[in-house]
């Protein structure tokens, strides 16, 4: 099953990275405003977290296999529905219904589904590790990705293609990467296997601590709403005029900075555990990034940037091994749920809030925002569970 599982994810991380890189370009070359980016974005993340919402509260009673399913169809739709319309509330009626992700991770509803899945076959001692090579594959496909970002220049120069149809090409692809997912999902253990518990209630003794953390992550969602590598892409392109190629070259390395890093969660949280993990690489990421916002020229912009990359992921794994053990087997789904919601509910406020401001000037401002809210969270996650060891 995990190996499946893992499959699934590198190749939805593959397309989830040029998409990131390739949707601002595409909403700005059919003539939407960066304000409206930000608009279709916030859709994209509101309807991903109101279906995630929905597996936490219901999907205890179902079958993952066929949530994943369905999921991995509205993948298919989302790519040939963005490939063949226009008009913004179209576009924004299909952003909102399938999971296509603006942020270059995983805040889809595959995430919480997968995460269940994962922390029922692997055993407690290789838990980290198995999230770390789940986040790791995410990252580096989703860096290879984002280097296909190149493709839409390659084929107006060598394929006669325009731009808007290079780029309707790239979203076909996308569909097809959802068919190949639903192919693989199809070969997941029937609703009988054991590992589709069916319970009365989605949380119970450890609801507690579910909404703390849920609480919490909704602070660390929110900033990073502010500054998803769409919007960061959008940055890019307007503050120093970065062409799609180099754009796909930089994303490439920060999300290989990003894969490798995750490989060192499993060895630090052995040694100074999860919490500590999770806070002690985030904060200096999030410094990397304010420091960013005041470079006075591209190279020294990037360079922050890099340097983030290679922080800002370590505490991918550890946060998710960090839920999947501080609650009863029966919990997960909801937990995975419930704490991943934020990703996309609580996000979804700030690319609008970001387009309103790159439009108003303040291209500064998204990314300090969002690095000092970050650091925020992390100084309270600290405080309230650095106590709290793991239940499993």
């Amino acid at each position: 099953m995990i190996p499946l599982l893992l499959t699934a994810r590198s190749l939805r991380a593959f397309g989830d990275g040029f998409v990131a890189v390739l949707l601002p370009a595409y909403l700005l070359a059919l003539g939407h405003s960066q304000f409206e980016v930000g608009l279709l974005s916030t859709a994209t993340l509101l309807g991903s977290a109101l279906a995630t919402l929905a597996v936490g509260r219901w999907g205890h009673r179902a079958s993952k296999r066929r949530l994943m399913l369905a999921a991995a169809l509205l993948m298919v739709v989302t790519g040939l529905g963005f490939a063949t319309l226009s008009s913004l509330w179209p576009l924004l009626i299909v952003g909102f219904v399938g999971p296509l992700n603006p942020t270059g991770g995983d805040s889809s509803v595959f995430m919480p589904l997968e995460h269940t899945l994962i922390a029922g076959a692997a055993p407690a001692s290789a838990r980290t590790g198995v999230f770390a090579r789940y986040s790791f594959l995410g990252a580096i496909f989703g860096a290879i990705g984002a280097t296909a970002a190149a493709v839409p220049e390659w084929l107006v120069g060598n394929a006669g293609l325009t731009l808007i149809d290079a780029l309707r090409v790239m979203f076909i692809a996308y569909g097809v990467i959802g068919a190949v997912v639903c192919a693989l999902y199809r070969r997941l253990p029937r609703p009988a296997a054991a590992d589709e518990p069916r319970t009365a209630a989605p949380l119970g003794a450890s609801r507690s601590v579910v909404w703390k953390l849920t609480g919490l992550f909704s602070v660390d969602a929110f900033a990073g709403g502010l500054m998803m590598n769409t919007l960061l892409a959008l940055w890019l392109f307007q503050r120093f005029d970065m062409s799609l190629t180099a754009a796909g070259a930089f994303f490439f390395w920060t999300g290989l900075l990003g894969a490798a890093s995750l490989l060192a969660a499993p060895l630090l949280a052995k040694r100074i555990g999860l919490i500590n993990t999770m806070v002690f690489t985030h904060i200096p990421a999030s410094l990397c990034l304010i420091a960013a916002a005041f470079a006075s020229n591209l190279h020294v912009a990037l360079g922050l940037l890099l340097v983030r990359s290679a922080l800002s992921q370590i505490d991918v794994p550890a946060r998710s091994s960090y839920v999947m053990s501080v609650v009863t087997p029966e919990e997960r789904p909801a937990a995975a749920s419930f704490t991943a919601v934020p990703r996309s509910l609580v996000s979804a406020i700030g690319p609008s809030l970001t387009g309103a401001m790159f439009a108003a000037g303040a291209m500064a401002a998204p990314l300090v925002a969002c690095g000092a809210i970050k650091i925020a969270y992390d100084i309270a996650l600290y405080a309230m569970f650095r106590r709290t060891g793991p239940r499993n």
